[in-house]
């Protein structure tokens, strides 16, 4: 009998006592970091009504504010996956968060359109490093029949990071107002960078940075860049770049605008609710979001990542225009856990397969480029919602990334099944 098969008995989360404690020690700050990761970029969302209107926004000025975030990211990451390959991956961690954390306050501080900008292109820039170096990390301390799991409960975080900031936003806008808001987003970034002190490099990492010269000098000195597009890996490398740029679009798309979609008055196109109550409907679909990503963990390890993904990403295309074209509360709070399990969990899948299709060498910047690139398209998303909710209404804009998980789907005829392979 196996190891994992007497965990499987003693209960779902046994795998966790089967890491060893610097496994442990890096999921956790990993997943610290996608917590406030979340926090931070979803504080924006949250009080996108208030600051639509304080500062006098239209809706596709707001939605640029979110799109030069994610074009910032797609950069970030880039940069930050070579710095996680060349330096480490903590390292290029707690660089990440710092950046980001410090550009969520200076948020706080901004009277203009082209202010605000800046300070959220300084927080793309961070942000866009958290999840390569995060997932490399992850990936590689941990083994091969619990790494999708692992994998799962790091990107799990998330939700809770997203929930955390909903709760802040109920808790400290209506008597604060949305620029105190933004301030509370430096404060968890000292716990962050507490816990990251006490985390060490990934042994198969340090193992190879000996080795990376003479691999180096074998592949013709070629740089990571053009090994993720030269022979086989090269189609890809594109397949997954796209399938992600599709699901970036519609993740973005939705989340950008549903708590303005929630809180909006019905004469701008929304709902029309309170605070308190949009809070409460954001706070109930972080709970599906993070079931969505626990579960994608084991159904992934069990059934092969390329199903699990086709699963959700199908069901995605149709629950997420379903939601934009209902308006009663009720039915939205009820449908919300769905949307969002359904329409975010195959994150979780995204770390273990851009892990086992490269290797050691340059895996962060494969995943960094992968997964940032595909912002780049994705920053469109918050724009073009934005502008389509202005002039067509939002069941239109949403119907949009309804489409974009469709074609997202299809993109996985390219891309091989990873289960069970060991990281090179």
């Amino acid at each position: 009998m196996t190891p994992s098969s007497v965990g499987s008995r003693r209960g779902p989360f046994a795998w966790w006592g089967e890491g060893t404690p610097a496994a442990r020690r890096a999921l956790v700050a990993a997943g610290l970091g996608w917590a406030l990761d979340a926090f931070d970029v979803m504080l924006y969302s949250l009080v996108l009504a208030s600051v639509i209107f304080d500062l006098h926004l239209t809706k596709p000025e707001a939605g640029m504010l979110g799109s030069v975030a994610l074009l910032a990211a797609a950069g970030g990451g880039i940069v930050f996956g070579l710095i996680a390959d060349r330096f480490g991956r903590t390292k290029a961690l707690m660089g990440s968060v710092l950046i980001y954390s410090v550009a969520t306050a200076l948020c706080g501080t901004a009277t203009n359109l082209w202010q605000f900008a800046a300070f959220r292109i300084l927080l793309g820039l961070g942000m866009g490093g958290e999840w390569a170096s995060g997932a490399a990390l992850v990936s590689e301390t941990w083994p091969v029949q619990h790494r999708g799991k692992a994998l799962g409960l790091m990107q799990s975080a998330w939700a809770i990071g997203y929930g955390a900031a909903a709760l802040v936003v109920k808790l400290v806008l209506p008597t604060y107002g949305w620029r105190a808001v933004f301030f509370v987003g430096i404060v968890p970034a000292l716990l962050v960078l507490w816990v990251r002190r006490n985390v060490e490099e990934p042994e198969l990492w340090r193992a190879r940075v000996g080795q990376r010269d003479a691999e180096r000098h074998a592949a013709g000195g070629r740089s990571a860049f053009v090994e993720i597009f030269s022979g086989p890996i090269a189609r890809t490398t594109i397949a997954v770049t796209l399938m992600n740029a599709c699901t970036l679009f519609g993740w973005w798309g939705l989340n950008s605008w549903i708590p303005a979609y929630l809180s909006l008055p019905a004469a701008q196109g929304g709902i029309g609710l309170s605070t308190g109550t949009m809070s409460n409907l954001v706070l109930t679909m972080q709970v599906g979001m993070w079931l969505g990503y626990v579960t994608f963990g084991y159904i992934g390890d069990a059934i092969g990542r390329k199903r699990a993904y086709v699963l959700y990403l199908l069901c995605a295309s149709v629950l997420l225009p379903t939601y934009g074209a209902l308006h009663h509360p009720s039915v939205l709070l009820a449908l919300g856990p769905l949307v969002a399990f359904f329409g975010t969990g195959y994150y979780s899948g995204f770390g273990a397969v851009t892990a086992e299709l490269y290797p050691t060498r340059y895996r962060a910047t494969a995943q960094g480029f992968t997964y940032n690139l595909g912002r780049i398209a994705s920053a469109a998303a918050p724009f073009t919602v934005g502008s389509l909710a202005a002039t067509q209404g939002f069941a239109i804009a949403f119907a949009i990334t309804g489409a974009a998980f469709l074609l997202a789907s299809l993109a996985w005829i390219w891309i091989p099944e990873t289960q069970g392979r060991a990281l090179a």
